[in-house]
C-alpha cells in the first residue's frame, strides 16, 4: 500500500478520503500542474493505483485518488444511494472541493461507469475520459453467456450477499479476482487492504449498495454519446472481451481510442509497469 497518508474533503454532503500524489515543482515554475483523478471500483480501494500513480504524479501531474462513498475511510452516506449518477456527482463536487475547475478521469470497474456518467453530465470539466474493464454499458447486447458472465450483479445485490464475502476471512474476494483476472498469479497480499476496508463498520454493505442499486435501464447519462476525447482499456484476458470496445466506437462523439492490454479485469494491477506505459502516452497531450 502508498505511504502517503488519507487526506479529507467534504464533497456532496459526504467526508471523502483521498490520496495525492503532486508533483515537485522545478524552481520559478509557477504552472498549475494539471489534475488526474483515477476512481477505484469493486472489490477494490483508492490503493488499487499505488503502483500507477507515482508514474503519473512524475510527468507532471496533479493526482488524486478517491475512496468512493461509503469505502473506508470515506464516510458511508447515511441514506442508500449508490446510483451511479451520484457516484459522477460525488466526482464532480470532489473536483470543486480540490480547487479543480477540469481534471482527466481515469476509472476502473465501477469507477468507469462514475467517470463516464460525469463526463456526460458536465463534460466541459473533462478533459479525456479513461475507462479501464469497462466498455460503454449503452454497447453491451445482453446474452445468456454474458449474463452467466457478470452474475455477479446479481448475486452481489442479493440478501445475505455480505455474510458470504464475510466467510473465511473473505475468501470470496479472491474468487472474485480471480475468476476476473484469470491469467493472473495473485501475489499474497494483494487484497489486504480492501479486506481492511471491509472490515470497518458498515463499509462491505455499502459497497454492495452499488448492487444494489441497478436498475433494468440505464440512466440518462449513459444513454448519451460522450462529447469529450475517450480511451478504453481492454484487458485481452478480461471476461469480457476487447472486441466490445470496438463495438462501442458510435458512443463516443470527439475522440476514441482502444487499448488492449496483456491481462484481465485487474489489468493495472497486473501489469502496472506497460499500463503506467500506456496511460501515460494516452496523458501526453494533455501536460
Amino acid at each position: 500500500m502508498s505511504s502517503l497518508e488519507p487526506r479529507f474533503v467534504e464533497a456532496n454532503g459526504l467526508r471523502f478520503a483521498y490520496i495525492e500524489d503532486a508533483p515537485a515543482a522545478a524552481a520559478g515554475d509557477r504552472k498549475r500542474p494539471k489534475c488526474v483523478v483515477m476512481v477505484h471500483g469493486f472489490p477494490d480501494t483508492a490503493h488499487t493505483w499505488d503502483q500507477v500513480r507515482p508514474t503519473i504524479a512524475a510527468l507532471g501531474f496533479r493526482v488524486v485518488t478517491p475512496f468512493t462513498r461509503g469505502y473506508a475511510p470515506t464516510e458511508i452516506p447515511r441514506e442508500e444511494d449508490f446510483g451511479v449518477e451520484t457516484l459522477a456527482r460525488d466526482l464532480l463536487a470532489l473536483l470543486d472541493a480540490l480547487g479543480e475547475e477540469e481534471a482527466i478521469l481515469v476509472g476502473h470497474d465501477w469507477g468507469a461507469s462514475a467517470c463516464l456518467s460525469a463526463a456526460t453530465l458536465a463534460p466541459a470539466r473533462v478533459r479525456l475520459l479513461a475507462m479501464v474493464a469497462i466498455p460503454h454499458p449503452a454497447s453491451i447486447t445482453p446474452t445468456p453467456s454474458l449474463a452467466w458472465t457478470v452474475r455477479h450483479f446479481f448475486t452481489l445485490s442479493r440478501r445475505g450477499a455480505a455474510a458470504r464475502i464475510r466467510a473465511g476471512d473473505m475468501a470470496h474476494i479472491d474468487e472474485l479476482v480471480k475468476r476476473w483476472s484469470p491469467a493472473w498469479d495473485v501475489p499474497p497480499g494483494e487484497t489486504d487492504a480492501v479486506k481492511a476496508a471491509f472490515r470497518q463498520p458498515g463499509c462491505l454493505e455499502a459497497a454492495l449498495g452499488y448492487y444494489r442499486g441497478i436498475t433494468l435501464r440505464l440512466p440518462r447519462s449513459q444513454r448519451t454519446r460522450v462529447k469529450v476525447p475517450a480511451v478504453g482499456f481492454a484487458g485481452t484476458d478480461d471476461i469480457i472481451h476487447p472486441d466490445a470496445y470496438e463495438k462501442a466506437r458510435s458512443w463516443y462523439a470527439n475522440g476514441y481510442e482502444v487499448v488492449r492490454m496483456p491481462g484481465g479485469h485487474f489489468m493495472h494491477r497486473e501489469h502496472p509497469e506497460r499500463f503506467a506505459t500506456e496511460l501515460a502516452r494516452v496523458l501526453e497531450p494533455y501536460r
